[in-house]
């Protein structure tokens, strides 16, 4: 069997994970919480499902390595929206997710237009942030939806994503600067 005519699978399962948004975001608005953490399961699984096939298989694509990343943080911002909209994390904390990554957006358009090409590689500070972020997220639903968690892990985990984003933020800049200043001056 050939398999490279599975190729497409990867995509398939990050297309599923976008068409799990809007139902995510609309069963955490109607706080029908034991739903969203089943929708948020099913949503991580696929993410793992397809960077695993595309690893192990080479099955990697262009479009995947674009629409990827955004499908994760495409379902990170709107469980952080949504859950700063129905008042379960301060709105701070959602400026502060949502500016982290406006940051490095636009740090890189502007490292892009003003210096050159790139190819953006996540960073060890940015990939722990991000794990933080799907951790507090999780914790979340799961005291919502009422399973035995002890609820201060909301007012940890809101700290956590908190200092992670600010350190990766940080972290960010000075690489990214630090690599336009070398570009710049040769």
């Amino acid at each position: 069997m050939n398999s490279h005519a599975w190729r497409w699978i990867p995509n398939a399962l990050t297309c599923v994970r976008i068409l799990l948004i809007a139902p995510f975001a609309w069963v955490l608005m109607v706080q029908e919480y034991r739903f969203a953490l089943m929708i948020f399961a099913i949503a991580s699984l696929t993410d793992g499902l397809d960077g695993f096939l595309a690893r192990r298989f080479n099955w990697r694509s262009r479009f995947g390595a674009v629409a990827d990343p955004l499908a994760d943080k495409a379902l990170l911002i709107t469980a952080y929206l949504v859950l700063t909209y129905t008042s379960v994390f301060p709105l701070w904390l959602f400026a502060l997710v949502l500016g982290r990554d406006l940051l490095i957006v636009g740090g890189a358009l502007a490292y892009h237009y003003c210096i050159g090409r790139f190819d953006m590689e996540p960073s060890m500070p940015g990939k722990l942030n991000t794990l933080v972020q799907v951790c507090v997220v999780l914790g979340t639903v799961i005291i919502l939806a009422g399973l035995p968690v002890q609820p201060m892990w909301l007012s940890v985990g809101i700290w956590l994503v908190a200092v992670s984003a600010v350190f990766s933020g940080v972290h960010y800049i000075v690489i990214w600067s630090a690599r336009a200043w070398r570009s710049r001056r040769s």
